[in-house]
Order: C-alpha cells, then structure tokens, then sequence
C-alpha cells in the first residue's frame, strides 16, 4: 500500500490544471510524473476529475499502480466507472492487487457483472483474490461488504517473543495497525492485546497471560448504521467482525466509517429535500426529473387539497377579506414549525438520543409550540390590527388560528418520523415536502374552522 504524502497546502487552480494540460498533450512523461509526485493522491484524483476522460486515462496509465490503486479510490464515482470502463481486464486487476481487500471489492462490485470476473481472474495473489471474492459475496449495507480482511491478529498460545516476530510479518499487509487481535486454536476472537502491555512483557510468557479480554465487536450481518453507531458511541478507530460463533473474520477501521456517515448524510438531507434517490448536479435531466417529480407530485396534490379548501370557504372570504391575506401566514408558519420539529426528532434517532415515551414527546411539543403560539400570535395581533386595520373579532381568529396551527405542525413534525422510524422506515422521508405538504392542508382547514367558530359565518 502507498505510503500517505504530506500536503496540506494543496490549492487546485486553472494555471495548475493548464499546466498538466499541456504536459499531456506535449507528452512530456518525466515531467509531468515529477510535478504529480509532490502532490497526495487524494489532490491527484482531484486534478482528475478536472480534466476530460482521455487526459484522466493518460495519467492513470502513466502512473504506477502503487499510487493510481489510491487515487481511483478517491476519483468521483461518476468519473472512476468512465476511467475503468477505458481500462482493460489486466490494468484493473493491477491496480486491485494494490488496495486493502475492501477497496478492491468496492471497485470490483462497482463493474458489470461479466467484467467482474475477468479482472478478479487476472489477480495473480490468490489468497487476495479468495478474500475479495468472499467479500464480494455480502450485502454492501452490512458489516461483511464493509470489512477488510487484513488485521493484525495472535493466538493466545504463543509467547511474546514469538507473537512479536509474526506481528511484523503481518503488519506488513496492514495500511494501519489500529489494534490487535486475540483468538483461541479454534480462531474464535476472545480478546485485545495491548502494544505497551506486549512491549513491557517478558520474552517467555504466554499472551493468554497478558491480553484483555474485553472488547467491542459486530457481527457480520449488522448493518452499516448499527456499525457507524457502535464506533462513534465508543469512540473507536476500528472494531472487529466475528460471525455467529466468534470466528473473526475482518475489522472495519473509521475511515470507512466516516464515508458511510457522509453517504447516510448525503441521503436524509435529499430525503428532507424531497428528493428521491442518489442523485447529483451533473447527472442527466432524466435521473434528476426521476428523482424530484414524485415529491413534487405529492406537493402538487396538497396543495390542490388546499385550494379546495379554500374554495369551499368564498363566501366567508368575500365577507371577511382579511381571512385571505393571512393565508400565506398560516402555512407558511405551520409548514416551518413542521419541518423544525421533524428535523430535531429525526436527528435524535439518527444519534439514538430520544429517551422517554411518545405521549411525553409529544406533551413537549405541545407546551413548546404553545409558548412559540403565544409570542408569534401576540407580535400578530398588533401588526394586523395596526397594520392591516382588521377588525377585534378577526384579528382574535388570526391570532387563536396561529396559536392552533403552530401546535399541530409541532406534534405532527414530531408524531410522523417517530411512527414512521418504529415501523422500519427511514424518518427522513417525514422532513421537507411531506410535512410541509401536509401541515399546508391541515393549517388552512384548521384556520377556516376556528375562523367558522369565532366569526359565525
């Protein structure tokens, strides 16, 4: 595996992508690998991704496997599958044969099927062509599509002196050496070594007498969410994969983790935006319209339920004309009081920090939109009467409707993810469109409800 350059100071600029312009097209090889040599391959791939396909191919090929392995880890998705597809069977098992066990199977997973299988023949290592196949063969939301096979691992038969020798034998494969591994004749994980306590020990003592035997593990079927949590809520840089019985069979180290969580992030914030699927900016109008117009539909249909609403209430509107220049207010408070308080509650199950029943939750709520009623209702009435020269009766409907609606947007935006998270689906989907949507119906009903009750129309 490369070995990480040093260069925080790396500024992507036109002069920079220019000049590697024309030292492909002049074709001047020692250069241009001597201007890329003083930049980390996480900068390189960003070069990349500005330059068009045939220049991106041309530095790929240029480059040694060692360093092109990481840097198409780092490419844009989008741009990595152009780059494979214009690689051959052979150049993408050599870059493979490069990379941890997890970010070969990654790329591999990330080919058509049939192509798959060519480049896993051309890997000439056959134990880490067995351990990507095996990898290959898990979900990719689980623990096992997240694993490395590579880990530092020691039987608690052996002595220190011994265990000390095979450890540099094995960190050798490793990028990292996070932690160590304990297993028993059976390679079933029954604990941790700790580097100091193997360092202090004496040459001939047994590492059964000096491991710790507790430790923080996950299965190989959890999900990738369940993992994220694990190690975030203790903190660590990776944890082991046991299946049923223990075996260890791979470690998941935070680097991995924290792509999951900016995915997972990616996700909810176009769920809460009311659009479906992985999309992004730059792909084709089609993918994007697939993804907004279901949301955009739901939008469309609420807010004809709110025209009809109020085409059912003319008459009083004609009678009471303020009634419809506060419209807008009304759903515009109950859709942004809506979304507050499904975003706060989503994100509490997102970290697992909602405590307590849903009637308390939601008695919370109540009281909090109360109070938010109260002072939005108060600065309301003032403005109106003053303002809008309304009259006591209609004002007191604006502000009793405010008061009413902040309420039912706050339990509503609070009642839905936690209904919907109980039930296995992703809470996100309560945010944005959907309770706006929502809360724009209920709101002016409700308006027009207690506008019926206090003005007798």
């Amino acid at each position: 595996m490369s070995e990480e350059k040093e260069n925080i100071q790396f500024e992507l600029t036109d002069e920079l992508i220019e000049q590697v312009e024309q030292l492909i097209e002049s074709k001047k090889d020692r250069e241009l690998k001597k201007l890329l040599d003083e930049f980390h391959y996480a900068d390189i791939a960003e070069i990349l991704d500005e330059l068009n396909l045939e220049e991106a191919v041309y530095i790929i090929k240029l480059l040694d496997s060692e360093t092109t392995s990481e840097i198409l880890m780092e490419l844009d998705e989008d741009n990595r599958e152009k780059v494979l597809r214009n690689l051959s069977s052979k150049e993408i098992a050599e870059e493979i044969e490069e990379l941890d066990t997890d970010d070969a199977a990654d790329i591999i997973s990330e080919l058509p099927e049939e192509r798959q299988q060519e480049v896993i023949s051309h890997i000439e290592d056959e134990e880490h062509k067995a351990e990507i196949r095996e990898l290959l063969a898990y979900d990719e939301d689980t623990a096992g599509g997240l694993m490395a096979k590579e880990l530092v691992k020691v039987y608690e038969t052996w002595t220190v002196a011994g265990c000390m020798r095979r450890i540099r034998g094995q960190a050798k494969e490793v990028t990292r050496v996070h932690s160590i591994y304990v297993v028993n004749k059976k390679n079933k994980l029954i604990g941790r070594l700790s580097l100091k306590d193997l360092i202090v020990a004496k040459s001939d003592q047994k590492i059964s007498e000096i491991y710790i035997p507790s430790f923080d593990y996950v299965n190989v079927n959890d999900d990738v969410e369940d993992v994220a949590k694990v190690m975030a809520k203790y903190d660590l840089e990776a944890i082991p994969v046991v299946d049923e019985n223990m075996i260890l069979l791979g470690r998941i180290t935070i680097d991995d983790i924290v792509d999951v969580m900016k995915e997972e992030a990616d996700k909810d914030y176009q769920l809460a935006a009311g659009i479906t699927g992985d999309v992004e900016a730059d792909d084709t109008i089609w993918e994007l319209t697939r993804a907004r117009l279901p949301w955009l539909l739901i939008g469309m249909f609420g807010g004809i339920g709110a025209a009809s609403i109020i085409s059912g209430f003319s008459d009083a509107m004609l009678k009471f004309p303020a009634l419809l220049m506060f419209i807008p207010l009304i759903q515009a408070t109950a859709g942004n009081v809506g979304v507050q308080s499904s975003a706060i509650i989503v994100q509490g199950l997102a970290n697992d920090s909602i405590d307590g029943s849903l009637l308390n939750r939601l008695l919370k709520e109540f009281l909090l939109g109360l109070v938010n009623g109260l002072a939005i209702a108060f600065i309301v009435l003032i403005i109106s009467h003053f303002a809008f020269n309304t009259t006591y009766l209609e004002s007191l409907t604006i502000c009793v409707a405010l008061i009413s609606v902040i309420i039912m947007a706050a339990l509503i935006g609070t009642f839905i993810p936690i209904f919907l998270d109980k039930r296995g689906i992703d809470a996100a989907v309560a945010t944005g469109p959907f309770i706006t949507t929502s809360n724009d119906v209920f709101g002016i009903l409700l308006y027009f409800v207690i506008a019926k009750f206090i003005l007798g129309f």
